[in-house]
């Protein structure tokens, strides 16, 4: 499952599809209201793709998480506003072994809610189509040409010449106000 450019903000409820990038800034969609806005460095941002939960044995990437969240709720997970025994089941059912003490409610809940979200933005289905086309490209066998190439008769590339030192500016001396 692919989820770059797709991104949690710190401080803003929601997540961000990057857009562009400019000068200072990332230019962010929301993937609630489709609003663009400018994210800059100050903010706390992280990608979806560098998000791990902690376990017991090791951290698990939101990525897998998602792919098995995936297989048991198709549709829809439970809402992030359920109660959180609820939400502590359903998460124990992809994945039993999740650090109660370290992973707190705030975050079982942003998991749902960031989860449903993708779902309602169809970002799983794009991810899918993403996935079934690479494994056609490598289970299709490539068709071999028997052609020859012509030798090319392509002059040898010359050597990049360096650019030439910039010379100083003449540095003037004295004063301009009698002048």
């Amino acid at each position: 499952m692919q989820l770059s450019g797709i991104i949690a903000i710190s401080g803003r409820p929601g997540l961000f599809k990057v857009i562009a990038q400019s000068k200072n800034s990332v230019i962010v969609e929301s993937m609630i209201d489709k609003k663009r806005f400018p994210a800059y460095a100050t903010e706390r941002i992280s990608t979806l793709d560098d998000i791990s939960v902690f376990t017991y044995d090791e951290d698990v990437k939101l990525t897998d998480i998602f792919a098995k969240m995936l297989e048991l709720y198709p549709t829809e997970a439970p809402s992030h506003k359920a109660d959180m025994k609820e939400l502590e089941a359903a998460l124990a059912q992809f994945l039993p072994n999740w650090d109660q003490d370290r992973v707190y409610p705030s975050d079982v809940r942003k998991l749902f809610q960031w989860f449903n979200l993708l779902l309602k933005a169809g970002s799983f289905e794009a991810a899918a189509k993403e996935e079934t086309a690479a494994a056609k490209e490598v289970k299709a066998p490539k068709a071999e040409t028997t052609k020859k190439k012509a030798p090319s008769a392509a002059p040898a590339a010359k050597a990049a010449k360096p650019a030439a030192p910039k010379k100083p500016t003449a540095v003037k001396t004295g004063s301009s106000r009698g002048k």
